[in-house]
């Protein structure tokens, strides 16, 4: 039995394959539409999603599966003061796979420790959150068609953004990517992760302004910065409009460069932004459930002919 706790829990060849099933879901949906009749995949989150969670809920009903589970913490047991290891010890008497939110770093993995059915991490507070990864790296390959030899601006909340964190370790397994870390100072990427890259001889630059750039970049990742994440409301509301790509910014970008966002946004793309045919968020959201749905069928062991 597999969990999926980090993008890193799959190797390259693992991802290609897991990504090669998602463009064949994406080809033949009639073909997988009963792969997953009569199994259950049960969503518990712990705080607030919409995007993640009905992505998760759309994949299994399109492999013909069945959905339980609560979208807040105060609607289940934990607001009695059920642990997470008994939770997911019950949940795993009424469903087959679990795809788990927590507001906690590593809430997810001490589920997968107790669990009886494959646990997948759907987003362990500021830590990981492997399938938006899934998401990005499918996008890219689908559309780039390729995962190496590019230059990957990530902008914005750096230093909570857990997609960015996820997607950084998720690339840095590949030949001649080059990043751009572009934040406030405040926000900045964590040292670790470019003590990561240091050690790899991964090439890094940390700016701050997105318009001296925009022309360098093959891919530009833009993050909102996060309310939740913040002590300080004042800090919030003081860099929350730091960065919003418009169309001026984007005529100083090569004409082929894709802007990927992990959604929600909230004012960092603007609305004119949506028409570019450069914006790829929203093919992301589709690409997020053809990875899911290629991921349940992975960890359950689940082959269509």
């Amino acid at each position: 039995m597999r969990h999926l706790m980090s993008p890193l829990d799959f190797s390259t060849e693992e991802l290609n394959q897991l990504f090669d099933l998602a463009n064949d879901i994406e080809e033949n949906p009639a073909k997988y539409a009963k792969a997953c009749a009569g199994k259950k995949l049960a969503t518990c989150f712990y705080e607030p999603s919409t995007r993640t969670r009905l992505s998760f809920e759309a994949a299994m009903l399109n492999l013909g599966g069945s959905v339980i589970g609560f979208s807040d913490a105060a609607a289940s047991s934990a607001a009695k003061g059920e642990s997470v290891s008994d939770t997911i010890r019950v949940i795993s008497c009424f469903a087959d796979i679990c795809a788990m939110r927590h507001p906690k770093e590593g809430a997810p993995k001490v589920a997968a420790d107790r669990s009886s059915i494959p646990v997948i991490n759907a987003g362990d507070g500021g830590h990981q959150h492997p399938t938006q990864t899934l998401t990005d790296l499918l996008t890219i390959r689908s559309l780039k068609g390729r995962l190496d030899h590019f230059t990957i601006g990530l902008c914005g909340d750096l230093k909570f953004g857990r997609t960015v964190h996820s997607l950084i370790n998720a690339l840095s397994r590949y030949e001649g990517i080059r990043f751009i870390f572009i934040s406030p100072r405040e926000l900045t990427v964590p040292d670790y992760v470019t003590e990561m890259l240091g050690e790899k001889n991964i090439p890094y630059e940390e700016v701050i302004r997105l318009e001296s750039i925009m022309p360098r970049l093959d891919m530009l990742y833009m993050t909102r910065v996060q309310k939740e994440r913040f002590f300080n409301e004042e800090d919030y509301v003081r860099l929350k409009d730091f960065y919003i790509l418009d169309k001026a910014k984007m005529e100083l970008a090569s004409p082929d460069m894709l802007v990927l966002h992990p959604l929600p946004r909230v004012n960092e793309i603007s609305v004119e932004v949506d028409e570019d045919p450069r914006a790829a968020y929203f093919k992301q959201v589709q690409y997020g459930v053809y990875v899911r749905m290629a991921l349940i069928l992975t960890l359950l062991d689940i082959h269509v002919n």
